[in-house]
This record gives structure tokens, sequence and C-alpha cells, in this order.
């Protein structure tokens, strides 16, 4: 990473830190780029916390806080974290290299079936992954 991309990074944590964040320039992308950046600050649960509040708030100012779901925000945080264990904690861009179905919104697809991953109960509370989704993909 680039003495200005890292910059540029410490730059967009901040701003969501201090939910400064504009809700149509904060892309998946960027998403997971502050949950790296989060998770290699902080513990696991802290790490969540901050990472939850500031999507709510972006979803909230973006006028749209029906579509901001904990089982979403909880589930890629946890596979980020696990990967993140694994391997790089610190370089943001060689991590989403080197895990690049993370850039994929769909990645939870593997692990929850769309009706249970979108339902209403799913952006309130975190839910378990769908174990008949599960067994399909084994």
């Amino acid at each position: 990473m680039t003495a200005q991309h890292l910059r540029d990074l410490q730059d967009l944590v901040a701003r969501f830190e201090a939910h400064e964040i504009d809700p149509g320039a904060f892309h998946h992308a960027e998403h997971v780029y502050v949950a790296h950046a989060l998770l290699a600050k902080h513990d696991f649960i802290d790490a969540t916390a901050l990472y939850a509040k500031g999507i709510r708030a972006i979803a909230a100012k973006a006028g749209a806080l029906e579509k901001f779901s904990l089982t979403i925000t909880y589930a890629f945080m946890s596979v980020i974290a696990e990967r993140m264990a694994d391997g790089d904690r610190e370089d943001a861009e060689a991590f989403a290299a080197a895990n690049p179905d993370i850039m994929s919104k769909h990645l939870l697809s593997a692990w929850y079936a769309p009706e249970r991953l979108h339902s209403r109960l799913a952006r309130q509370v975190f839910l378990l992954p769908d174990l008949q989704a599960l067994e399909s993909r084994d």
C-alpha cells in the first residue's frame, strides 16, 4: 500500500468513525476497507460495535434505515475477522487481493438463504446461517 493510499484509508476511517461519510460514495469496497481497519485497530467486539453503529448512521443519513441489517453487518465482520486471523492484519489492499470473494456483496449467499438474509428479523437481530442453505451447498 502506498503512503497516499494509507492516508486516504486513514481519512476514510476517521470520517466513518465521526459519522461524516457521504452515503452515495460509500460502496462495498469502502465497507470492507473500513471493517478491516477497525478490526486491525480494535478487538472483535469493539470493532463490530463501532462498525455497526457507523453503518446504521450512514443508512439513516441516506434516509434508508430499513436497509441496515445487523445480520449482514455481523456476518461480514465475522468473515473478515476470521480471514484476518490467518493472514494480513495491516494492509487492507493486500487483504482484499488475497480474499477476492469478500469484495462481493454476495459472499453471504454461501451461508444464508436470500429470504433469511434479507428478512425483517435479520435487519433487527443477528441470525445464524440457515442450515438448509448450508446443507444444499455440500
